[in-house]
């Protein structure tokens, strides 16, 4: 999956846009090596809220992507209301040390980031000099900063989502941390402004606004979003169902040459997009060459369809020749075009995670919904070493799940139930010895322990979408199959894969800067032309961080 218009940074940002939400820099309070405070203030129609920035000096040797780390370069809070001093003076000795903290409810999202040092030195670095930075620079990395967790609801004391379903600012998925993750951007984009500055005095220039766009905040994700998608099927149910819904609302149009340019120069784009991602990742290296390569023969076979007055749903059963890869960007462009059809679903992304069973439902009834749902998990023998050959297990430091090999690494006795394939089979196991006609409430009362496995499958067999089938203890098994979905529905773009376990993806690279937000498309992000940013090299003012309002607020 790739990033579409009903991924959530999209939607944010056309909440952002039509609501006319403003920000305004309410402190800088930064040595002249860019250690400090800064706070942004956030105004939308209902409420106001801040962002609180600490960054502090880290040795090259403490910044560290993995979760182990315990020192960052920038930490943040998401923070509803006004900041008095000593909320501000709990904050600081609070929000550096991350989990270690204690944080208070009016805290939405708790967060931190590093900075990618090579990007980051090239910039202040050619500002401070007068120039705009090598493009190619940007391009291998993408972003500035770079978040390794934004933390939400209700993680280490901080507001949980319950709080937010009211709230008519953030009560779509995701939508606080990815407000917090938009506002870091302007922060990193201000912050080399500002050493820029410091370094350079009046020879220094601001950066091109089209790198400004260009530049995105980098994420490291690792194992942490694999259990989320395994305990809330009902919620990964509802975002994929919407999707399905948007989809077949517009793949029964006719293909009009009006749509056929449209989507031939997203397409393009795409293409071009791919061959600007650089990963380490040979595997998805060369997928991304592949699908680049397969985009002209789509554009192709668009321009027949059009001719021959196909349907957009035509198109789709004709891709399937294509890699998933591509297809998936067919469906990411297709969506572009009908706005109209497609961003009303954008407020359907919230479910009801309630599992449950149904009164006088029978042993045979259940036996008949495995056998119909499950076979993807009853034909796997867990016997085998090799398809139980992971587990999973939580840290009790940072909360954070990690995988141990089963007999080799301490932890087994702490294993955490994500094994539904497992789970589903020992259940169909010992209901075959029941009477068929025997209620399932009755077994429960015998057998306690399989009541949380019936509610999900009994819950799951309305929900076409939500359950997973992988068995995640195979030693085939790999976590990265797992996020590329939650990314693409957060909104990330730049997929490189660093190992079986991590990746690092790019978020709001390519959207509207604060001071120009707007609802138009901004899928594939290209790296500007070279020429039109070495034209501009005279001072840009930028949203928040000008001459004039940086000395009337330290």
């Amino acid at each position: 999956m790739h990033q579409s218009r009903l991924s959530f940074v999209r939607s944010l940002i056309r909440r952002m846009t039509r609501q006319q939400w403003t920000t305004d820099l309410s402190l800088w309070n930064m040595s002249a090596q860019g250690f400090g405070t800064a706070i942004y203030r956030l105004n939308t129609p209902n409420h106001h809220y801040h962002l609180v920035f600490f960054c502090d000096e880290i040795s090259n040797e403490e910044r560290n992507d993995r979760v182990i780390a315990e020192k960052w370069d920038v930490t943040f809070a998401f923070v509803k209301g006004s900041i008095s001093s000593t909320q501000l003076k709990q904050l600081r000795n609070n929000v550096p040390l991350q989990e270690a903290g204690r944080n208070t409810s009016q805290v939405l999202v708790l967060a931190r980031a590093n900075k990618s040092v090579r990007v980051f030195e090239h910039l202040v670095d050619s500002l401070a000099n007068g120039q705009q930075p090598n493009p190619q620079v940007l391009a291998t990395v993408g972003y500035i900063l770079r978040t390794t967790a934004v933390y939400g609801n209700g993680k280490f004391g901080i507001a949980d989502f319950e709080l937010l379903k009211e709230n008519p600012d953030f009560n779509l998925s995701f939508s606080a941390q990815m407000c917090a993750v938009y506002l870091l951007r302007q922060f990193s984009i201000d912050w080399i402004h500002y050493l820029a500055k410091q370094r350079g005095g009046n020879k220094a220039v601001y950066l091109n606004r089209e790198l400004q766009r260009y530049l995105g905040v980098g994420n490291a994700t690792g194992l942490g979003m694999a259990p989320y998608l395994i305990n809330h099927p009902r919620i990964v149910d509802q975002w994929l169902s919407v999707r399905e819904q948007a989809l077949a609302s517009v793949v029964s149009y006719p293909i009009t040459e009006d749509k056929c340019s449209q989507i031939s120069l997203l397409l393009r784009r795409a293409a071009a997009h791919l061959q600007q991602v650089t990963t380490i990742d040979d595997h998805q290296q060369q997928l991304n060459k592949q699908s680049a390569g397969e985009i002209q023969a789509i554009i192709t076979q668009i321009q027949h369809a059009c001719s021959q007055q196909w349907s957009w749903e035509q198109l789709i059963e004709q891709s399937q020749q294509h890699s998933v890869e591509t297809q998936e960007i067919i469906l990411s462009c297709l969506l572009e075009l009908y706005p109209e059809h497609v961003d009303q679903h954008e407020n359907n992304m919230n479910a009801d995670e309630t599992l449950s069973l149904t009164a006088g439902i029978t042993v045979a009834d259940v036996q008949q919904l495995l056998n119909e749902n499950y076979q993807w998990a009853l034909a796997i023998d867990y016997t085998q070493s090799e398809n139980c050959y992971w587990f999973w297990y939580r840290s009790e430091d940072k909360e954070e799940p990690r995988l141990g090999v089963r007999g080799e690494e301490p932890g087994e006795e702490r294993e955490l139930p994500l094994d539904i394939g497992r789970q589903v089979y020992i259940f169909h196991q010992a209901l075959f010895n029941e009477p068929e006609t025997q209620s399932l409430s009755e077994f429960l009362l015998q057998y306690p322990q399989y009541r949380s496995i019936a509610r999900r499958v009994w819950t799951m067999s309305l929900c076409p979408m939500g359950d997973i089938q992988m068995n995640v203890l195979s030693k085939d098994a790999l976590p990265m199959h797992l996020l590329r979905c939650k990314l693409a529905m957060l909104g990330a773009t730049k997929f490189d894969p660093r190992s079986d376990r991590w990746v690092r993806v790019t978020l709001f690279q390519g959207a509207p800067l604060l001071e120009e937000l707007h609802e138009n498309e901004w899928l594939f992000p290209l790296l500007p032309d070279t020429e039109g940013v070495n034209n501009t090299h005279q001072f840009q003012s930028t949203t928040l961080l000008d001459p004039a309002k940086e000395e009337a607020i330290v």
